[in-house]
This record gives C-alpha cells, structure tokens and sequence, in this order.
C-alpha cells in the first residue's frame, strides 16, 4: 500500500513539476534573440499579476497545465509584461512595458500578443501575428484559439 501511494505522490509531483518548470522571461530583448534562434514566435502575456482576476485565473486555469507546459516547449517563447499595483518593479522593466503597452494598444487584462521578433536597422521588431485573451474552457480551448492564430 506505501508503494502505491509512494508511486501516485511522485506521478502527481512530476505533473506538477512539469507545470512549473516554464521560463518566463520579462527582458523581451533577451526573449527575442532566444526566439529568433529557436525560429519561434514570442508570447507576450501582458498581466496585471497581483490585482487582476481574470490574469490570475488564466494562469491557474491554462498556463500552469501540463498541456500548456508540453505546447510552449513546441511552439513559443514565453513573456510576462506585468503591471502590478503592489509588487516593486525594476524602473526598466517598467519601462519597456509602458512602451509595449503602448505599441501594442492594450487596453485590458489579461491580453497575450503573439509576435515575430527579427532584427531590422540595428533593432529589434515585433511583428504582430494576433492576440487573445482569456477564454472560458481550459487548456484546451485556449490552445485552439492560440493554434488558430499561429495557423497550426
């Protein structure tokens, strides 16, 4: 009887590590030269993390699903654009998220943006291929939605 619950605790440990092992990147220069060597789009989560509802069950309902953690490995390169009301933020994360905000005209979280990085002019561009946000449904309607706009 220990062995087999031994065996489900670390069956379920390692599903939930698996959720857990994602990077999310916040420098999105650095996120675009991983994405353009790896030949991936970025997926920009634009997140209000400590005050926004719909951007905190979003993450609980799809990003930290082990069907979200395998489909990230395969497709993108993930980044968090976050605006909290109560967490300090470095002053250029601040930055560079007011500007992307700005560029991307978001009005509302949670908003994800995906984008194809490539080099231009000394630079870096942010090609815009479509957006979404929270959909009702669980992993698996939100990676159709995103399969949709990345026309997998």
């Amino acid at each position: 009887m220990k062995k087999i619950l031994l065996i489900a605790f670390l069956t379920l440990g390692s599903i939930t590590l698996n959720a857990q092992e994602l990077t999310w990147h916040t420098d999105v220069s650095k996120a675009s030269e991983i994405a353009m060597k790896e030949k991936k789009p970025l997926l920009l989560f634009f997140t209000g993390s400590d005050w926004c509802g719909w951007c905190i069950r979003l993450q609980k309902e799809v990003f930290k699903t082990p069907e979200f953690s395998k489909w990230v490995k395969e497709n993108v390169i993930l980044v968090e654009l976050d605006y909290p009301r109560r967490t300090p933020q470095p002053d250029d994360i601040k930055v560079q998220n007011q500007q992307l905000q700005a560029m991307f005209r978001v009005q509302g979280y949670p908003t994800i943006w995906f984008v194809n990085p490539e080099k231009k002019d000394g630079g870096i561009n942010l090609n815009g291929i479509g957006s979404t946000g929270y959909v009702a449904g669980g992993p698996e309607k939100w990676l159709a939605g995103a399969n949709g706009i990345l026309k997998k």
